[in-house]
């Protein structure tokens, strides 16, 4: 089994993404942003799918110094889990990031009280979060397995691309997780690839898959390249 984000239609509206979806998979993960930002469960609840929400994550920074900002990043995925709620869904958060590289540490501790809240919020709603490892970017937490200490009692969503761009996919591998994102890439870009299009060692993904139980989320670029992944795949 196999879930399909809507990333790969992310230029769509989102009934149309569903509807397209919908005839390749009963597992989707909709990318909650752009123009696929829910406000409301009723776009889900129209299709018989199962789901992972994606939280929003363009426009928020769960580490933010600015406290106005930080606080309402956990509203944003607050109502992101309202929702998730309401569908029975899980949902991925990103872990934010520090604007300069001199205010790591005080980011990190906004960070923290940030997925306190966050964790507190989802014990409420009845809702289980996981956090999302970053790519190649300057200022973002979450690049190496050495950052995973700092998510204890958090859920671990393996992006393999990313772990991939930061030269470190085996380590992450060896890591227990909860959700994994699966496209590929050459090692240099975030190019959210068909699977076999770069240079990712897929034989230990699908092991560790295997090892986790748990269902892959196609995460590519486009819709050929989702259907190159999945007979890539042999789903």
């Amino acid at each position: 089994m196999f879930a399909i984000s809507t990333y790969c239609l992310h230029r769509e509206p989102l009934p149309r993404a569903l509807e397209v979806l919908s005839e390749i998979t009963g597992s989707v993960e909709v990318m909650d942003d752009g123009l696929h930002y829910l406000s409301s469960p009723e776009i889900l609840e129209s299709y018989s799918l199962s789901y992972s929400l994606h939280a929003p994550s363009r426009g928020v920074n769960i580490a933010s110094l600015l406290e106005p900002i930080r606080k309402a990043s956990v509203q944003v995925t607050d109502k992101c889990f309202a929702i998730a709620a309401e569908v029975g869904a899980s949902v991925v958060i990103h872990p934010g990031y520090f604007a300069w590289v001199e205010e790591r540490g005080q980011a990190e501790g906004q960070m923290l009280r940030s997925l306190h809240e966050i964790t507190a919020a989802a014990d409420e709603r009845g809702v289980s979060f996981s956090v999302e490892n970053m790519g190649n970017w300057d200022y973002f937490f979450l690049r190496t397995p050495a950052e995973l200490p700092l998510f204890d009692g958090a859920g671990f969503t393996l992006d393999i691309g990313h772990a991939h761009l930061n030269a470190c996919l085996p380590g992450f591998l060896r890591h227990p997780f909860d959700h994994i994102h699966i496209h590929d890439n050459d090692g240099t870009t975030d190019s959210h690839g068909a699977v076999g299009t770069g240079t990712i060692d897929f034989s230990a993904v699908t092991a560790a898959i295997g090892r986790e139980g748990i269902t892959p989320v196609i995460e590519v670029e486009t819709l050929e390249g989702v259907q190159a992944s999945i007979l890539a795949l042999g789903y």
